[in-house]
């Protein structure tokens, strides 16, 4: 599941960077999840920037929602704004991804993946709750896989560059090291990312939310174990 998550995430970037520059922008306000329409306080032409409401109109491509709002939820997990940001996710996805899906199996990782997604997305919408930005990605359920590993590997070994100046090195490091550090900064940057909210740059929140997410459901997505009586 991995891989196919990985795969899907890929396709759907290579799609996007086949459309033109208007087509391209317009894809992600229908798929992004926008507060302001999840909420209802807006309609998708008036959350559109001025510059790609008026290359819409010249170009006559519809303004129309493909699909009902509440899904950009999950669609929006599925699109990236950029190479670093596809491949910084994807990276994170398959190092921190393949344990924690053989310890919950394959159908049940999909389930939790996408439910903490669905939570980092709710963490994100309820700081910037009148926001016409879309947000897209997928290191919400990341930051969700993050949480399950930090909990069932965390003495496993993670291989980080190590910044030393003026050197740079090689270290293996505890998992659980290196997700405690990458949690707290998250938590650092949504504090000083609290007075700006609604104004784009990177959804802490969701980061936030999706790591807390992970570590409050992953002992309930872990298959039963049956125990064999011997007779």
């Amino acid at each position: 599941m991995v891989v196919a998550l990985v795969a899907a995430n890929i396709a759907i970037y290579l799609y996007q960077a086949l459309l033109s520059e208007p087509a391209r922008q317009l894809f992600v306000y229908t798929h992004g999840a926008i507060p302001a329409l999840l909420l209802g306080e807006a309609g998708l032409v008036e959350v559109l920037p001025p510059p790609l409401r008026a290359s819409v109109a010249v170009n006559r491509i519809p303004v129309i929602p493909v699909q009902p709002i509440y899904l950009t939820v999950f669609t929006a997990m599925f699109l990236h704004g950029g190479l670093l940001h596809l491949g910084s996710n994807m990276l994170y996805l398959w190092v921190f991804g393949n344990n924690v899906e053989d310890a919950l199996g394959h159908l049940r990782f999909v389930a939790f993946y996408l439910l903490c997604g669905l939570l980092a997305a709710g963490a994100q919408i309820l700081m910037s709750l009148h926001s016409p930005i879309p947000m897209i990605g997928a290191s919400g359920a990341i930051a969700g896989v993050l949480g399950a590993y930090y909990l069932k590997y965390p003495t496993a070994r993670v291989r980080c560059l190590v910044f030393l100046p003026p050197f740079v090195t090689l270290a293996a490091l505890p998992a659980s090291l290196v997700l405690l550090f990458w949690f707290l900064v998250q938590v650092l940057q949504s504090v000083g990312a609290a007075g700006r909210v609604g104004h784009g740059g990177v959804a802490v929140f969701a980061h936030v939310g999706g790591f807390l997410a992970g570590l409050a459901l992953v002992r309930r997505f872990e298959p039963r174990r049956r125990l064999r009586w011997m007779v």
